[in-house]
This record gives C-alpha cells, structure tokens and sequence, in this order.
C-alpha cells in the first residue's frame, strides 16, 4: 500500500553520538590531555618492555644449537635442543626431545605452556 499523494513525508531526527574513544582511555574523549607524569611513566614502561623484549631475543639466539631444560604447565620438565623461535615466540622448534613419555627427533613447543627455560653457555656466570 503506498502512501496517499497529498501527505507529506515525515522529518526523520538525526541522532549525533559524542566522538569515540580515543584509545588511551576506557571513555569518551576528555577535553583535557594525559598529564605529563603519565606520560613520562608510560614511555618508561615502553623502554622497560623494549629493553626485555630485546634480552629474551639476544637469550633465543644464544641458546640455538644448545641443549636446554624446558619447564612446561603442569610441572613438566623436557629436555631438547632449542633451533628456532617463531617471530612473537609463539612457538618453538625443539630438536631431540626427551619427555618423560618418550623421545621426539622433532617437535614445537608452544610459547604459551613453556613456564621457562635455561641452558648452558660455555663461560658465562651464572646469576
């Protein structure tokens, strides 16, 4: 059924929202800025995650060839040689795993079940 031709066609509102969030707050935008000590904490925790980010990087390239003790979720404790890390350490190749079920000549740990892992670099201290 259409509408009779002499009616007029009803005004629909415009709903206009507040701007979104700006990505550093849980609300609405502020009209005011970060103080300047958030700020500065902020950009020393980003070092802060920079400066570990890049130790646990210089651990993996250290550790590649090395016999190493993974200790796993659950209280499992493997032993393997560490070869290659994906890009986040997602996951890990491991060659010559011992398990307390088994020996794989290869396999993947995933970075989300390794609780740590240490092995032995010929003349380093240990801490």
């Amino acid at each position: 059924m259409s509408p009779p031709e002499d009616a007029e066609p009803v005004p629909v509102p415009v709903l206009r929202l507040p701007r979104g969030p700006d990505g550093r707050s849980r609300g609405f935008e502020s009209r005011r800025g970060p103080r300047p000590e958030e700020e500065a904490a902020e950009a020393e925790a980003q070092r802060a995650r920079a400066r570990l980010r890049a130790r646990f990087l210089r651990a993996l390239g250290a550790g590649r060839g090395r016999p190493a003790r993974f200790r796993l979720r659950g209280g499992v404790r493997v032993e393997a040689t560490l070869g290659a890390a994906e890009r986040e350490a997602a996951a890990l190749l491991v060659e010559g795993l011992r398990t307390p079920l088994g020996r794989q000549e290869a396999a993947l740990l995933r970075g989300s079940d390794i609780i740590g892992f240490r092995f032995h670099v010929p003349g380093a201290t240990a801490p």
